[in-house]
């Protein structure tokens, strides 16, 4: 009878043991999967800072090589519309714990002093010299601030840093103690700057725009299914073999249907991709493997998008511009029609420089923008459209293309590419009326950042 109950209780023990065991397998489970949130709301927040600041600092380097009212003030508000997009980013950081308001009020300052412009009229009041200059310096600053922001993009890539890890070493400080972290210290010295800029310069409050509703309702082709979806999305994300596939619908409120599909393809890589319920054209691509070190060139790199583009269907499709992130290769094609390219019809492609497949593919604007148009003839000589031209700006070259402006019209253009400094730009003037359509700056190839010091 003593030996059943010792081997009673054994097994008691045992189910104690093995439930103890589960239930802490469980419960580390939940921990990591609410740390593995956290960090990618994180990661998510800093990434869209980092790209607003690159494309705040675009706008407000577009504005010095602008010489009319009607291109100036949209441009000033999408400065100010920038501005507090950052403004949220900054806000999902683990911050808390460690001051950042200089950052926040130099993009604030900015946010004022485009608003407070751009509301004015700017044909009785143009810009002043000093407001030149202020504009000048807006966008000196906000050029070190966004080198700042890429070096500590570049440590965290580069280190497999985590923002989690960030969160800690602040909260576990005391008081003025010293954190060794090389995220903390990239983004002190970003505060550092801030401030400085802040004595410096009095720049004279935050705007949303509303964005251009996004449908895709010309699109005619039948509704697929969910089999037909996956089919689809295996085909775009090449994708052969896969773990496991999950799809989804969109929820009700959705300016368009489509479904959402998400495959793992092995351990460390899981591909998603959006695709139109209707014909099921790919609208996004999302492959999240490790790009390795780059193998293949820039050029190599296009090559193999303008490939894959013209194996899924796409014609008359052209280089539009092409950068590289650390081993990314990011191009942009757009639409041509007898060599006139037409920008608002636009895919952008990530390349692997590694092995050449594609990693990324933004198809939003293609879809909601692709139809049928006809080239005209221009109105105007391209000497008159070259005095719509601010005096500053040297012409480098120049050729005809479609834009399309703010009330969603198509405009012929002449397109300008010149320099003021070391910065480069293009300049449409409406082909039609010599009106100053739209002015862009170029970017540069992305730096390679060493260790933030």
């Amino acid at each position: 009878m003593s030996k059943l109950i010792r081997n009673i209780l054994i097994g008691v023990l045992a189910i104690g043991l093995a439930g103890t065991a589960y239930w802490g397998y469980t419960q580390k489970q939940e921990k990591d999967a609410l740390l593995i949130n956290a960090e990618n709301t994180y990661q998510r927040a800093f990434n869209d800072l980092a790209y607003d600041m690159d494309v705040l600092n675009d706008k407000i380097g577009t504005t010095l090589a602008m010489n009319s009212r009607e291109s100036l003030s949209p441009a000033l508000v999408d400065v100010w519309r920038i501005t507090n997009s950052a403004h949220g980013s900054v806000g999902q950081l683990p911050l808390t714990l460690m001051p950042f308001h200089e950052t926040e009020a130099f993009l604030t300052k900015i946010g004022d002093f485009a608003y407070q412009t751009s509301v004015r009229d700017l044909d009785k009041s143009p810009l002043t010299d000093q407001e030149y200059k202020t504009l000048e310096g807006l966008y000196k600053n906000s050029s070190e601030i966004q080198g700042e922001l890429r070096k500590v993009q570049s440590e965290i890539m580069s280190n497999n840093l985590k923002w989690t890890d960030v969160e800690m070493v602040l909260a576990q400080a005391e008081g003025d103690e010293p954190q060794d972290n090389l995220v903390i210290d990239g983004l002190k010295t970003i505060e550092k700057n801030a401030k400085s800029y802040g004595q410096k310069d009095d720049y004279g409050t935050a705007f949303t725009s509303s964005p251009k509703k996004i449908t895709y309702d010309h699109i005619n082709d039948k509704v697929i299914s969910r089999k037909e979806a996956i089919k689809h999305a295996k085909e775009y994300a090449n994708v052969t073999n896969a773990k496991s596939v999950k799809v989804t619908e969109n929820k009700d409120g959705s300016n368009y249907d489509f479904y959402h599909v998400s495959m793992n393809v092995r351990d460390g890589e899981n591909v998603d991709v959006d695709l139109t319920k209707k014909g099921g054209y790919p609208i996004y691509i999302i492959n999240d493997r490790a790009v390795g070190k780059a193998k293949i060139s820039l050029n190599d790199g296009f090559k193999k998008a303008e490939s894959y583009l013209k194996k899924m269907g796409y014609k008359n499709i052209g280089l539009y511009e092409s950068t590289q992130y650390q081993n990314v290769g990011v191009y942009t094609f757009v639409t041509e029609l007898n060599t006139v390219p037409v920008y608002e019809e636009a895919i952008k492609i990530k390349v692997g420089l590694d092995d050449g497949t594609i990693v990324g593919l933004v198809a939003e604007d293609y879809l909601q923008n692709h139809k049928d148009r006809t080239i005209g003839k221009p109105k105007i000589s391209e000497e008159e459209a070259r005095k719509s031209i601010n005096p500053k700006v040297k012409i480098m070259d120049q050729k005809l293309s479609m834009l399309t402006n703010d009330l969603y019209e198509d405009v012929l253009c002449y397109e300008f590419m010149g320099t003021i400094g070391n910065d480069t730009y293009r300049i449409y003037i409406n082909a039609e009326n010599g009106k100053e359509e739209k002015v862009e700056k170029m970017h540069e190839a992305a730096k390679v950042y060493n260790k933030v010091s």
